[in-house]
């Protein structure tokens, strides 16, 4: 896993330019604190940040292949799962590698396959890959999403980089947030392409960038294409656990310490449990990591988010395959701590989940203590069914987003902290619509297919291309920000493809959720495990934190100079936090609000609407 930049330019001498890609560069530090390195040419600049994790020795970066047409280079991050495979075939194909990376395997294949590399790969990545004989730059993602990748389009190229923060540490990128930014960042329903940033784009999922002296242009490589599907039940659950089985051991290939990120709920027990039949033979005890945050035991309050207190569950799992478990204790002092929160946002670009982005990054941080690689359950609820609104018949027939209808938007939490004439002119609700009708447009339908099929297909699809990247954004920003590389099983393509392909009927045949993996999987895991009712992610019911959130909004509403207030009235928060008037405000709302002061302290951006 690593962080990488580049600059392409038919106008500048790049050679020129190495402090700026050296700056460039340093920003992606978090990302890969192993190595840097950079390669520059006249008219394109590459900047490489590594985390070593597939041959520690070999896997530098930029990598590059001299030919006699010119040099084709390579920045890279993320992991190819079927490494070993491709590699085998380039070798029949005359290929002689001087390093057993992936990397190289992926340069390699680019040599070999051109644009059609990207449909033979299994894995997460993103890749900018200089083709100096084409005089091009190819930028690539992978299918779902997983990998980050940006792009700034410049009057003669284009600056990109792993994040954001990459592209506004050059010149050419000025941090300006236009009426969508905005309107995003109130409202999330994340269209494809899209970045906070005014000009800057993110290379959509499944799609590669081509960038030469003809201009830009964007080709999809894969789609969420509808297919029938052609077997019964038990044939299904049988062929979901090998595509899993596979999917998981192979993204447990690593030459640094690897572990899983256990909750105790269906989705990380079964990856913990298929990892662990995998490691039996080598005689490698698992690791896994579960997060208690405080008062969440004993004063667990349940909710429609909440079901249990993870703990006990978790405990329960690592205890069945043997694993040497750790719950990582997190106090509402630490994330409430503004450093946190400051490394939250910064890590982001953007304000956060409060909480629930403080807490992911503190226990991350525990983490890459021990491990450097961790696997997760990302995608399993998108995929399997397993949200609460997949199963309302009144959200199933809803026109909006289904998170919205089901009361997950955070329009009211955001949106009630503005300024009332900017929400106005942001139109929320107008927004909104276009972008569900945009995306539901996008959907493939079988022939014939209408009713509740259709409907659980969209629901289906708007999950998976538009929910799920939210939670992969989240998951990589947090876990990148301190080293550490989180890999996602339930992301593998194929397993997508098959899956999303399953009727509803055949997906729910059971009448829970998620009935195809639970009974794929209920073999590596105590019935207990099997059984549970989903539970989300945990957040603190501790007072104190919202007793120190409220402060913090106190003292910030007493300083004029924040230039949060430029779309924050600062009467209104003055009001929120008075002392008369402690539960009229949710701490939510005051969460967001210290969140946008420190991205306005971090990132000054101007705003433009």
């Amino acid at each position: 896993m690593c962080g990488f930049t580049g600059w392409l330019s038919s106008e500048r001498d790049l050679t020129r330019e190495r402090a700026a890609l050296a700056a460039m560069t340093e920003t992606m530090a978090c990302r890969g604190p192993d190595e840097s390195g950079t390669w520059v040419r006249p008219s394109i600049a590459l900047g490489h940040r590594r985390l070593a994790v597939i041959d520690l020795p070999g896997g530098k970066q930029p990598m590059t292949v001299d030919t006699p047409a010119g040099t084709v280079a390579l920045v890279f991050a993320g992991e190819i799962y079927n490494f070993v495979e491709l590699r085998t075939l380039l070798e029949k194909h005359g290929h002689r590698f001087r390093t057993g990376s992936d990397t190289e395997v992926l340069l390699r294949g680019y040599l070999e396959w051109g644009d059609q590399l990207a449909g033979r790969l299994n894995g997460m990545f993103a890749a900018g890959i200089w083709d100096g004989p084409r005089r091009r730059l190819v930028l690539l993602r992978d299918r779902l999403g997983v990998k980050p990748l940006y792009y700034f389009p410049t009057p003669d190229g284009v600056v990109f980089g792993s994040e954001p923060k990459a592209i506004l540490a050059s010149p050419c990128a000025e941090p300006v947030v236009d009426a969508d930014g905005l309107r995003e960042l109130v409202e999330l329903t994340q269209p494809p392409g899209w970045s906070l940033w005014k000009g800057m784009r993110s290379v959509v999922p499944g799609s590669m960038v081509t960038v030469d002296d003809s201009g830009i242009r964007t080709m999809s490589y894969w789609q969420l294409a509808a297919a029938a599907h052609g077997q019964d039940q038990r044939s299904t659950v049988d062929t979901v656990r090998s595509l899993f089985a596979d999917s998981v051991q192979r993204q447990l290939v690593s030459d640094v310490p690897r572990c899983i990120l256990l909750s105790g709920g269906l989705d990380s027990s079964a990856i913990t449990g298929v990892a662990a039949e995998s490691l039996r033979d080598q005689a490698e005890q698992l690791r896994t990591f579960s997060v208690e945050v405080s008062n969440n035991q004993d004063g667990f309050v349940v909710d429609p988010v909440h079901a249990a207190p993870d703990t006990p569950f978790a405990l329960e799992m690592a205890a069945h395959v043997g694993s040497k478990h750790e719950v990582v204790q997190l106090q509402a002092g630490q994330m409430a701590d503004p450093a946190i929160r400051r490394a939250a946002v910064a890590a982001r670009d953007a304000p956060t989940f409060g909480q629930m982005d403080a807490s992911l990054y503190l226990l991350f941080k525990a983490i890459r203590e021990e491990s450097t690689v961790a696997l997760s359950g990302e995608s399993a609820d998108e995929l399997f069914g397993g949200y609460k609104w997949f199963h309302d018949p009144r959200i199933a027939t809803a026109r909006t987003f289904p998170w919205l209808a089901a009361g997950l938007g955070s329009f009211g939490i955001r949106g009630s902290a503005l300024d009332p004439e900017l929400v106005r002119k942001l139109d929320i609700p107008a927004y909104v619509a276009d972008q569900y009708a945009t995306a539901v447009a996008e959907v493939d339908h079988l022939d014939g297919e209408s009713g509740t099929t259709r409907q659980m297909r969209t629901l289906s699809y708007l999950a998976l291309r538009r929910f799920l990247q939210m939670w992969l954004e989240r998951k990589d920003r947090m876990s990148m920000a301190v080293g550490l590389e989180v890999r996602v099983p339930f992301c593998d393509h194929r397993l997508v493809e098959y899956v999303y392909n399953v009727p509803w009927a055949l997906k729910s045949f059971d009448h829970r959720e998620k009935s195809l993996l639970r009974h794929a999987t209920s073999q590596v895991m105590p019935r207990s495990v099997a059984l549970r009712e989903k539970s989300g992610y945990p957040w603190s019911h501790d007072p104190s934190y919202e007793s120190e959130v409220r402060a913090q909004a106190r003292e910030l509403a007493a300083d004029p100079t924040s230039r949060v207030f430029s779309v924050v009235p600062r009467k209104w928060l003055q009001e929120a936090t008075s002392s008369d008037r402690p539960d009229d405000v949710s701490t939510a709302s005051l969460d967001w609000v210290l969140d946008l002061h420190h991205w306005f302290d971090i990132y000054r951006p101007s705003i433009a609407i």
